[in-house]
Protein backbone atom coordinates (compact mmCIF):
# COMPACT_ATOMS: atom_id res chain seq x y z
CA UNK A 1 0.00 0.00 0.00
CA UNK A 2 1.35 3.82 -0.77
CA UNK A 3 3.22 4.96 2.22
CA UNK A 4 2.73 8.47 4.23
CA UNK A 5 3.53 12.26 3.16
CA UNK A 6 5.96 13.31 6.37
CA UNK A 7 4.49 16.07 8.52
CA UNK A 8 5.18 19.50 7.69
CA UNK A 9 8.63 20.21 9.42
CA UNK A 10 8.34 22.32 12.43
CA UNK A 11 11.42 25.41 12.61
CA UNK A 12 11.89 27.23 9.43
CA UNK A 13 8.48 26.14 7.86
CA UNK A 14 6.44 27.76 10.73
CA UNK A 15 8.94 30.67 10.78
CA UNK A 16 8.28 31.52 7.18
CA UNK A 17 4.40 30.29 6.84
CA UNK A 18 2.78 30.65 10.04
CA UNK A 19 4.17 33.68 11.38
CA UNK A 20 2.58 35.48 7.86
CA UNK A 21 -0.52 35.81 8.79
CA UNK A 22 -1.73 39.45 9.35
CA UNK A 23 -5.43 39.25 10.37
CA UNK A 24 -6.47 38.38 13.93
CA UNK A 25 -8.58 35.78 15.61
CA UNK A 26 -12.02 36.33 17.72
CA UNK A 27 -11.92 35.51 21.40
CA UNK A 28 -12.19 32.87 22.13
CA UNK A 29 -10.68 30.14 19.39
CA UNK A 30 -12.43 27.26 18.71
CA UNK A 31 -10.51 24.16 18.87
CA UNK A 32 -11.70 20.53 18.18
CA UNK A 33 -10.75 17.07 16.91
CA UNK A 34 -8.91 14.24 18.37
CA UNK A 35 -10.70 13.55 21.57
CA UNK A 36 -7.04 11.55 22.70
CA UNK A 37 -5.69 14.91 22.80
CA UNK A 38 -8.60 16.70 24.00
CA UNK A 39 -8.21 14.53 27.20
CA UNK A 40 -4.25 14.42 27.66
CA UNK A 41 -3.10 17.76 27.54
CA UNK A 42 -5.85 19.97 25.54
CA UNK A 43 -7.54 21.63 28.23
CA UNK A 44 -4.28 22.12 30.54
CA UNK A 45 -2.54 23.72 27.38
CA UNK A 46 -5.69 26.09 26.48
CA UNK A 47 -5.38 26.93 30.52
CA UNK A 48 -1.32 27.62 30.42
CA UNK A 49 -2.05 30.02 26.86
CA UNK A 50 -5.03 32.37 28.67
CA UNK A 51 -3.08 32.96 31.29
CA UNK A 52 0.35 34.17 29.57
CA UNK A 53 -2.18 35.60 26.77
CA UNK A 54 -5.83 36.26 28.24
CA UNK A 55 -7.05 34.46 24.99
CA UNK A 56 -9.11 31.63 25.71
CA UNK A 57 -9.83 28.51 23.92
CA UNK A 58 -13.47 26.84 23.15
CA UNK A 59 -12.82 23.17 23.28
CA UNK A 60 -14.59 20.45 21.65
CA UNK A 61 -14.20 16.99 20.45
CA UNK A 62 -15.66 15.38 17.34
CA UNK A 63 -12.27 13.21 16.73
CA UNK A 64 -9.16 13.59 14.28
CA UNK A 65 -11.11 13.89 10.92
CA UNK A 66 -12.99 16.73 12.19
CA UNK A 67 -9.89 18.31 13.45
CA UNK A 68 -8.47 18.41 10.40
CA UNK A 69 -11.21 18.82 7.85
CA UNK A 70 -13.35 21.28 10.15
CA UNK A 71 -9.83 23.58 10.09
CA UNK A 72 -9.98 23.17 6.41
CA UNK A 73 -13.44 24.31 6.09
CA UNK A 74 -12.20 27.58 8.63
CA UNK A 75 -15.13 26.00 10.88
CA UNK A 76 -12.51 25.77 13.83
CA UNK A 77 -9.50 27.95 14.56
CA UNK A 78 -7.13 25.25 15.32
CA UNK A 79 -7.80 21.41 15.72
CA UNK A 80 -6.09 17.92 16.87
CA UNK A 81 -5.49 14.72 15.07
CA UNK A 82 -4.14 11.73 16.21
CA UNK A 83 -3.63 10.19 12.42
CA UNK A 84 -1.72 11.47 9.54
CA UNK A 85 -3.78 13.57 7.07
CA UNK A 86 -5.29 11.38 4.20
CA UNK A 87 -5.80 12.16 0.88
CA UNK A 88 -9.36 12.57 0.68
CA UNK A 89 -8.66 15.41 3.63
CA UNK A 90 -6.82 17.58 0.99
CA UNK A 91 -3.98 18.18 3.10
CA UNK A 92 -2.44 21.05 0.97
CA UNK A 93 -5.06 23.40 2.29
CA UNK A 94 -3.94 22.14 6.36
CA UNK A 95 -0.87 22.10 8.67
CA UNK A 96 -0.29 18.92 10.50
CA UNK A 97 2.01 20.38 13.18
CA UNK A 98 3.23 18.22 15.47
CA UNK A 99 3.51 18.36 19.46
CA UNK A 100 3.97 15.39 20.98
CA UNK A 101 3.97 10.94 20.81
CA UNK A 102 1.01 8.78 21.99
CA UNK A 103 0.38 5.15 22.09
CA UNK A 104 -2.39 2.96 21.18
CA UNK A 105 -2.93 0.51 24.28
CA UNK A 106 -5.35 -2.16 24.97
CA UNK A 107 -7.74 -1.05 27.84
CA UNK A 108 -9.34 -3.63 30.59
CA UNK A 109 -11.58 -3.09 33.83
CA UNK A 110 -9.23 -2.77 36.58
CA UNK A 111 -10.52 -6.08 38.55
CA UNK A 112 -9.57 -7.80 34.69
CA UNK A 113 -6.99 -10.58 36.17
CA UNK A 114 -5.10 -10.38 32.68
CA UNK A 115 -2.09 -7.67 33.15
CA UNK A 116 -0.64 -8.87 29.50
CA UNK A 117 -0.91 -9.65 25.90
CA UNK A 118 0.64 -10.59 22.84
CA UNK A 119 0.17 -8.49 19.30
CA UNK A 120 -0.57 -11.72 18.05
CA UNK A 121 -3.69 -12.48 20.51
CA UNK A 122 -5.26 -9.12 20.32
CA UNK A 123 -5.28 -9.05 16.91
CA UNK A 124 -6.96 -12.81 17.20
CA UNK A 125 -9.26 -10.94 20.12
CA UNK A 126 -10.64 -8.12 17.23
CA UNK A 127 -10.67 -10.73 14.56
CA UNK A 128 -13.10 -13.43 16.69
CA UNK A 129 -10.86 -15.99 17.06
CA UNK A 130 -10.22 -15.86 20.82
CA UNK A 131 -13.36 -15.45 22.64
CA UNK A 132 -12.96 -16.21 25.99
CA UNK A 133 -10.56 -14.79 28.46
CA UNK A 134 -9.90 -18.28 29.91
CA UNK A 135 -7.71 -18.38 26.59
CA UNK A 136 -5.82 -15.44 28.45
CA UNK A 137 -5.18 -17.03 31.42
CA UNK A 138 -8.34 -14.88 32.59
CA UNK A 139 -11.74 -15.98 33.92
CA UNK A 140 -13.83 -18.05 31.92
CA UNK A 141 -15.81 -15.35 30.71
CA UNK A 142 -16.86 -14.01 26.69
CA UNK A 143 -14.68 -11.66 25.75
CA UNK A 144 -16.49 -7.87 25.07
CA UNK A 145 -14.79 -6.38 22.29
CA UNK A 146 -14.92 -2.28 22.09
CA UNK A 147 -13.73 -0.59 18.98
CA UNK A 148 -14.02 2.37 17.10
CA UNK A 149 -16.63 2.21 14.81
CA UNK A 150 -15.28 4.39 12.44
CA UNK A 151 -12.05 3.41 10.19
CA UNK A 152 -11.14 7.07 9.54
CA UNK A 153 -10.77 7.89 13.16
CA UNK A 154 -7.35 8.11 14.34
CA UNK A 155 -7.69 5.34 16.80
CA UNK A 156 -9.61 3.32 14.21
CA UNK A 157 -7.06 4.29 11.70
CA UNK A 158 -3.92 3.73 13.72
CA UNK A 159 -4.92 0.71 15.20
CA UNK A 160 -5.49 -0.84 11.77
CA UNK A 161 -2.20 0.36 10.16
CA UNK A 162 -0.11 0.03 13.39
CA UNK A 163 -1.85 -3.34 14.75
CA UNK A 164 -2.71 -4.94 11.92
CA UNK A 165 -0.69 -3.81 8.99
CA UNK A 166 -3.61 -2.82 6.89
CA UNK A 167 -6.00 -0.32 6.69
CA UNK A 168 -9.22 -2.45 6.62
CA UNK A 169 -12.66 -1.57 7.30
CA UNK A 170 -15.01 -2.07 10.64
CA UNK A 171 -16.33 -4.84 9.26
CA UNK A 172 -13.39 -6.87 9.32
CA UNK A 173 -13.36 -6.70 13.27
CA UNK A 174 -15.51 -9.09 15.42
CA UNK A 175 -19.03 -7.91 16.14
CA UNK A 176 -18.65 -5.60 19.36
CA UNK A 177 -19.52 -2.57 21.35
CA UNK A 178 -19.26 -0.12 18.71
CA UNK A 179 -18.03 3.83 19.61
CA UNK A 180 -17.98 6.20 17.49
CA UNK A 181 -15.12 8.32 19.94
CA UNK A 182 -12.71 6.86 22.22
CA UNK A 183 -14.36 9.02 25.39
CA UNK A 184 -17.71 6.67 25.06
CA UNK A 185 -15.23 3.47 24.68
CA UNK A 186 -12.98 4.14 27.71
CA UNK A 187 -16.02 4.84 29.77
CA UNK A 188 -17.58 1.89 28.61
CA UNK A 189 -14.40 -0.46 29.72
CA UNK A 190 -14.44 1.27 32.73
CA UNK A 191 -18.11 -0.15 33.83
CA UNK A 192 -17.58 -3.77 32.12
CA UNK A 193 -15.69 -6.19 33.72
CA UNK A 194 -15.24 -8.53 30.45
CA UNK A 195 -14.63 -5.53 28.30
CA UNK A 196 -11.48 -4.66 25.57
CA UNK A 197 -10.44 -1.93 23.81
CA UNK A 198 -8.23 -0.23 22.25
CA UNK A 199 -7.87 3.72 22.65
CA UNK A 200 -5.08 6.24 23.38
CA UNK A 201 -2.37 5.88 26.50
CA UNK A 202 -2.36 9.38 27.03
CA UNK A 203 -6.05 9.75 27.77
CA UNK A 204 -5.92 5.76 28.80
CA UNK A 205 -4.16 7.02 31.94
CA UNK A 206 -6.51 9.62 33.03
CA UNK A 207 -9.61 6.09 32.85
CA UNK A 208 -10.58 4.25 36.15
CA UNK A 209 -8.89 1.23 33.51
CA UNK A 210 -5.78 -1.08 33.52
CA UNK A 211 -3.71 -1.38 30.46
CA UNK A 212 -2.43 -4.38 29.10
CA UNK A 213 1.30 -4.55 28.61
CA UNK A 214 2.40 -5.45 24.79
CA UNK A 215 4.95 -8.13 23.50
CA UNK A 216 5.47 -7.75 27.48
CA UNK A 217 6.25 -4.05 26.99
CA UNK A 218 4.55 -1.77 29.96
CA UNK A 219 3.10 1.43 27.74
CA UNK A 220 5.09 3.69 29.85
CA UNK A 221 5.85 7.44 29.24
CA UNK A 222 9.57 6.06 29.01
CA UNK A 223 9.12 3.17 27.21
CA UNK A 224 7.04 5.15 24.18
CA UNK A 225 9.67 7.51 24.48
CA UNK A 226 12.35 5.16 23.73
CA UNK A 227 10.68 3.40 21.14
CA UNK A 228 10.02 0.40 23.11
CA UNK A 229 6.62 0.39 22.72
CA UNK A 230 5.23 -0.81 19.58
CA UNK A 231 2.64 0.69 18.81
CA UNK A 232 3.53 4.62 19.35
CA UNK A 233 1.95 7.00 17.07
CA UNK A 234 2.54 11.00 16.82
CA UNK A 235 0.02 13.62 18.06
CA UNK A 236 -0.47 16.61 16.11
CA UNK A 237 -2.31 20.69 15.84
CA UNK A 238 -3.82 21.18 12.86
CA UNK A 239 -3.93 24.73 11.26
CA UNK A 240 -4.76 26.41 8.75
CA UNK A 241 -2.14 27.30 5.75
CA UNK A 242 -3.14 31.49 6.36
CA UNK A 243 -3.27 30.61 10.59
CA UNK A 244 -4.65 33.84 12.32
CA UNK A 245 -2.49 35.67 14.61
CA UNK A 246 -3.41 33.93 17.76
CA UNK A 247 -3.22 30.61 16.02
CA UNK A 248 0.25 31.37 15.56
CA UNK A 249 0.84 32.24 19.22
CA UNK A 250 -0.65 29.24 20.44
CA UNK A 251 1.49 26.79 18.11
CA UNK A 252 4.51 28.85 19.27
CA UNK A 253 3.28 28.08 22.81
CA UNK A 254 2.63 24.87 22.39
CA UNK A 255 5.84 23.99 20.88
CA UNK A 256 7.60 26.05 23.47
CA UNK A 257 9.37 25.01 26.35
CA UNK A 258 6.93 26.01 28.94
CA UNK A 259 3.73 24.61 26.45
CA UNK A 260 6.06 21.22 25.87
CA UNK A 261 6.37 21.25 30.02
CA UNK A 262 2.83 21.05 30.21
CA UNK A 263 2.50 18.43 28.05
CA UNK A 264 4.75 16.47 30.16
CA UNK A 265 3.21 17.05 33.46
CA UNK A 266 0.01 15.52 31.85
CA UNK A 267 1.98 12.30 30.96
CA UNK A 268 2.42 12.82 27.64
CA UNK A 269 5.46 12.22 25.97
CA UNK A 270 6.74 15.56 24.54
CA UNK A 271 8.55 16.35 21.52
CA UNK A 272 11.70 16.07 23.62
CA UNK A 273 11.49 13.11 25.23
CA UNK A 274 10.68 11.05 22.11
CA UNK A 275 13.07 12.94 19.78
CA UNK A 276 15.06 9.38 19.25
CA UNK A 277 11.64 8.00 18.26
CA UNK A 278 11.35 6.90 13.97
CA UNK A 279 8.01 8.39 12.62
CA UNK A 280 5.74 4.96 12.37
CA UNK A 281 4.14 6.62 9.23
CA UNK A 282 7.24 6.99 7.54
CA UNK A 283 6.50 10.67 6.21
CA UNK A 284 3.58 9.54 3.71
CA UNK A 285 0.13 10.10 2.79
CA UNK A 286 -2.07 7.12 3.01
CA UNK A 287 -4.38 6.63 -0.63
CA UNK A 288 -7.77 5.70 0.74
Amino acid sequence: MPGFIRAIALGAVLATTLLTATHVAADPMRWGGCGITKKAFMSSLAEGFQEKTGTRIEIEGGGATHGIRAVKEHELDLGGACRPALAKDKREDVQMVQVAWDALVAIVHPDNPVDEISSEELQKIFRGEITNWKELGGPDKFIIVGYRSEELSGVGLAFRELGFRETTGAGDFTKGLAHRSSGPLEIAVEKMPDAIAVTGASSARKRDVKTLDLDGVAPSAENIAQGEYPLYRPLFLTVSKDPETEVERFVDFALSEEGQGIIADEGTVNLEMGKGIDNPWGGAQIEL
